[in-house]
């Protein structure tokens, strides 16, 4: 595996899945061999197969190189409530180990990787840690992707302060997605965005009357983005 790319949000509710799986699909237009990947997901359907998270299948169903779905979403949990607590209540320990171990035998197949995170960047991990542990300890680069909402300003600034302060990460950029279509004064906003976070959006996706992967990807296709993304060599 030669590349990874870690997506986080400024809270939950962002549109992190439409985001990775819609850089996923534009991955494998360009021909990589690329893997969407959900490492924790708490808010699953019983199914005959067993539990199944609808964003770790949005991110299953773009990927290029296909994966059994343990190997897609490997700690899973039924309940709609935030992931160390699902997991503690299921008594399920996720351990940094194991999730650095898991990436590297899902990603064995790729030369992209395209793993989205849960909620905001420092969401913890039970019993102890955080899911950015993952990403610090693998040196991903991470797209921060920015709900455009009345608050986005704070939440943007901190995440980057969070990210850069481990010194094991980089933010490659961020992405604003209109999640408020009434989001008062976007253009100032943006402008506000730019400075705080030291780099212009990647892309800003639209309110989508659908928000899925195939709808968000024709908004993805920003040249910077594309060479973030790259050409299989």
């Amino acid at each position: 595996m030669q590349n990874g790319i870690f997506i986080t949000g400024t809270d939950t509710g962002v549109g992190k899945t439409v985001v990775a799986a819609g850089l996923v699909r534009l991955a494998a237009s360009l021909g990589r061999r690329v893997v969407g990947l959900k490492p924790v997901a708490s808010g699953a359907e019983r199914t005959v197969d067993g539990l199944r998270n609808e964003d770790a299948l949005a991110l299953a169903a773009a990927s290029s190189v296909p994966l059994p779905y343990a190997l897609t979403n490997p700690f899973c949990f039924e309940p709609a409530i935030a992931p160390h607590i699902a997991a503690a209540e299921a008594g399920v320990p996720i351990a940094v180990a194991d999730l650095v171990g898991w990436y590297a035998q899902a990603t064995a197949g790729a030369d992209l990787a395209i793993v989205e995170g849960a909620g905001g960047w420092r969401v913890p991990l039970h019993p102890e840690g955080f899911l950015s542990d993952m990403p610090e300890q693998l040196g991903l680069d991470v797209l921060l992707v920015v709900g455009l909402r009345l608050g986005c300003l704070n939440h943007a600034r901190l995440t980057l302060e969070a990210i850069a302060h481990s010194g094991r990460c980089r933010c490659i950029g961020w992405i604003g997605n209109r999640v408020d279509p009434a989001f008062a004064r976007l253009d100032e906003n943006l402008e506000t965005l730019t400075r705080l976070l030291g780099s212009a959006p990647l892309a800003v996706i639209p309110p989508l009357p659908v928000p899925t992967a195939a709808a968000a990807v024709d908004h993805l296709r920003w040249p910077a983005l594309a060479r973030a993304l790259g050409s299989p060599t």
